[in-house]
């Protein structure tokens, strides 16, 4: 039996950015129409503190984008290394992001999650999420 790992969060950094990136494509998070320079960029011009990265032994092994707009919370971008999986780092992740949430006032998270992405979605109903009975719509205001 090996012991997990001491995780560390913090928020993200500036110098955290190529490693962040490679990890989001690494983890499969990536899409054609989202630019991850400027999903960072965006996110540092509201509550860069709650951009958090996970490391372990320094090396940035997760992240997790937070955010609330004052009616909901929202997590985005929530990636734990794939050789880092299943010892609980998104499971502390997703918890302190509740925690940032619950001490400003926030009083329900949501989050998306790709219908393909099973795995995923098991990992959520673990922590207690359940699915919405709404449907989720988007439209691009800047193509990026």
């Amino acid at each position: 039996m090996t012991a997990s790992p001491t995780l560390h969060l913090r928020p993200f950094r500036a110098a955290d950015e190529a490693t962040v990136i490679a990890l989001w494509y690494a983890c499969g998070l990536t899409r054609p129409w989202n630019n991850p320079q400027l999903d960072i960029a965006r996110k540092l011009t509201s509550e860069p503190e709650l951009f958090l990265v996970g490391t372990v032994d320094a090396t940035l092994i997760a992240t997790a984008m937070v955010g609330f707009d004052g009616h909901r919370g929202w997590v985005n971008y929530l990636a734990v290394a794939p050789n880092h999986r299943r010892l609980a780092i998104g499971r502390a992740l997703m918890h302190e992001a509740e925690r940032l949430l619950i001490e400003r006032g926030c009083p329900k998270l949501n989050l998306q999650v790709r219908t393909a992405n099973v795995e995923v979605i098991a990992f959520y109903r673990s922590l207690g999420y359940a699915q919405d009975d709404v449907v989720s719509l988007g439209k691009r205001l800047i193509v990026d």
